[in-house]
């Protein structure tokens, strides 16, 4: 039984090959990071493949595929993601286009590529990381909420294709909110809420996948604000949005 997860270096993706490993799966790690690839490796009894690789560049996400093609990899998890903090009008452009390719690009890529073998074969997982943000308007983080709207709608999507054709493939999309992660210091500044582990919002996350849910959610009050926007006048939802993010610290 084989995993790949991007973004496995640190935070929630290296807590996820944490969680997979112990339920006896090897690990292709994915991340930019090669040193920290290595010392998940180390740190696992299971056996790890690692990729020092930048899925932003989206050739590398075909690199990728080609390299583990006839794994037979049963489970793909797109954690690979970042956000860009500060106003549309003054946050650097390079850096959101370099988010958008990695948030959206390279999952949509690595979904579709893997999600053809799985159907193939009738079996498989594929997890995409997403997040409670999909599901508001993101004023301050503009790009980075559009994005995992992108994530949640292609998920749901996908979903529904498979359960039509009577597929036995899985696809779901974790909606987390806050989690201590390195997510923080590359978006530029820190949350407003105090946020949750990554270990335990990873066990979740994988509990539910096998569960075959559809939108994973590791926290009821987050359900219940999930259902709660659906009646707030779209006007007070980018306000209270706003101050909310206006809250954050910068780093």
């Amino acid at each position: 039984m084989k995993a790949l997860i991007t973004g496995a270096s640190e935070g929630l993706g290296l807590a996820m090959a944490h969680e997979l490993a112990q339920r006896g799966y090897d690990i292709i790690a994915v991340a930019r990071n090669k040193q920290k690839l290595l010392e998940l490796k180390e740190s696992l009894d299971v056996k790890v493949e690692t990729f020092a690789m930048d899925l932003s560049d989206v050739a590398n996400c075909y690199k990728l595929y080609d390299s583990i093609k006839g794994h037979d990899v049963d489970i793909v998890v797109n954690n690979a993601g970042f956000g860009v903090y500060g106003e549309f009008n003054t946050s650097d452009l390079d850096a959101e286009m370099n988010m958008v390719d990695l948030n959206i690009k390279a999952l949509h890529i690595l979904t579709k590529l893997f999600l053809r073998d799985f159907v193939k074969a009738d079996k498989g997982y594929i997890l995409n990381v997403a997040s409670l943000a999909a599901f508001m308007p993101g004023p301050m983080h503009a790009g980075y909420y559009a994005s995992k709207a992108y994530v949640v709608r292609l998920t749901q999507a996908i979903y529904e294709e498979l359960r039509q054709s009577g597929s036995n493939v899985y696809i779901g999309a974790f909606c987390p909110g806050p989690v201590r992660t390195g997510f923080n210091k590359r978006a530029g500044a820190g949350f407003a809420a105090r946020g949750v582990e990554c270990g335990p919002a990873a066990k979740f996350a994988i509990e539910k996948m096998f569960k075959r849910k559809l939108i994973i959610m590791p926290d009821a009050s987050l359900r219940i604000m999930r259902v709660a926007q659906r009646f707030l006048p779209e006007k007070l939802m980018l306000k209270l949005t706003y101050n909310t993010q206006m809250k954050r610290t910068v780093e």
